[in-house]
């Protein structure tokens, strides 16, 4: 099973100079709490979410998961 690889999305969201409230954005959250509620790991992107991220940042889907 493939994990969603969250170090890869906070380090591409940093080198980007992205805010939490950026990314919150994005995806539609409410604020850059509930995003970073996702970055750390306490809840988990759906693949809708990834696939949004991918198209962001002009990175292949096969980024953002380590086996």
């Amino acid at each position: 099973m493939n994990k969603v690889n969250l170090e890869y999305i906070k380090s591409e969201r940093k080198s980007r100079k992205l805010s939490l409230q950026e990314m919150a954005d994005l995806l539609g959250f409410k604020n850059a709490s509930n995003y970073y509620k996702y970055e750390s790991g306490e809840y988990e992107f759906s693949a809708n979410h990834i696939y949004t991220i991918s198209k962001a940042f002009k990175k292949s889907l096969k980024n953002f998961f380590v086996s």
